[in-house]
C-alpha cells in the first residue's frame, strides 16, 4: 500500500517542533528567571549577551568591572539558569559553551524540578565519598555529552 504524502505536511512538523520548543522554554522559565537576575548585573557593569541557540549567553568583562566589584569574585566559571549562561569571560565560555548547552537541555526536561534534582544528586555524591561537584550526576552527564575531558574549575 503507497502512502500519499498530506498536503502541509512539512509546516506541520514545523509547527510543532516551534510548539514543542516553547514548551521547553516555558517549563525552564521560572529557572531562567534565577539566570536573568544574575544577568541583569553583569549586563549593567558592562556585560554582554547574545543568543545561542535556545540560550542567552551572558559574558563579565572583567576589564570594565570596578576593581572592588563582587562580580569579579564569581565561584564558578560559568553557571547556567535555565536558559541564560552566565560565565567570567568569552574564553571560558568558548571552552565550556557546549557543557553549558547539556544543563539547558537538562532545564528543558526537568523545568523548575532541576533545582532540587540537582541537589539531590550533590547529596548523593557525597553520600558515595564524591566531591557534591564533580561526582553530581548532572555534571557528569554534561561532560560526557559535550566531550569535556574532565571538570571545569569550580
Amino acid at each position: 500500500m503507497r502512502h500519499r504524502r498530506l498536503i502541509g505536511n512539512d509546516s506541520m512538523h514545523r509547527a510543532i517542533a516551534r510548539a514543542g520548543a516553547a514548551l521547553r522554554v516555558l517549563w525552564a522559565s521560572p529557572c531562567s528567571m534565577v539566570g536573568i537576575a544574575l544577568a541583569i548585573p553583569v549586563l549593567a557593569l558592562g556585560g554582554t549577551a547574545r543568543r545561542v541557540g535556545p540560550a542567552i549567553e551572558v559574558v563579565v568583562h572583567e576589564d570594565a568591572l570596578p576593581s572592588r566589584s563582587p562580580l569579579r569574585r564569581l565561584p564558578f566559571a560559568a553557571i547556567t539558569f535555565g536558559h541564560v549562561i552566565v560565565a567570567q569571560s568569552g574564553r571560558q565560555l568558548a571552552l565550556l559553551r557546549a557543557h553549558e548547552h547539556v544543563h539547558v537541555r537538562q532545564y528543558e526536561l526537568l523545568g523548575p524540578l532541576f533545582f532540587a534534582a540537582y541537589a539531590l544528586a550533590s547529596l548523593v555524591a557525597l553520600a558515595r565519598g564524591r566531591s557534591a561537584y564533580a561526582g553530581n550526576a548532572f555534571e557528569v552527564q554534561a561532560c560526557r555529552k559535550s566531550g569535556s575531558a574532565g571538570l571545569p574549575d569550580a
